[in-house]
């Protein structure tokens, strides 16, 4: 299984609420829609009441971590693929400017450890 990460911020001047609904109702479809090679994909949408963070920590600067997952390596790169063909690219880019602060998008490939 593949896993990558991506720490996403909400545009200037959107609710919680809104970025939340433009996310699951529009963005997440859309790109389900052009890699369906993802077989999971999760939104973790962070809360800060009750949020343990240190005082010297810097200020968070993302407020949902997104999980992607590939069934293997082949799907992983057929995704990236897809992701980056021009056309693609253009139409999830354009989305993106609707719902996230692109300036600080981060998208990790990851290993997860599990412990049961």
């Amino acid at each position: 299984m593949i896993k990558v990460i991506a720490l996403l911020k909400c545009k200037s001047g959107l609710s919680r609420q809104a970025f939340i609904d433009y996310y699951e109702k529009r963005h997440a479809p859309l790109i389900r829609s052009i890699a369906p090679q993802i077989v999971d994909y999760r939104r973790n949408f962070l809360i800060d009441e009750g949020a343990i963070v240190s005082p010297d920590a810097a200020d968070r600067d993302f407020d949902v971590i997104t999980e992607l997952f590939f069934d293997d390596e082949a799907a992983y790169a057929a995704a990236m693929v897809l992701f980056t063909d021009p056309t693609h690219a253009a139409a999830i880019a354009a989305d993106e400017e609707n719902v996230f602060d692109r300036s600080q998008t981060r998208f990790y490939r990851v290993d997860e450890y599990r412990s049961l």
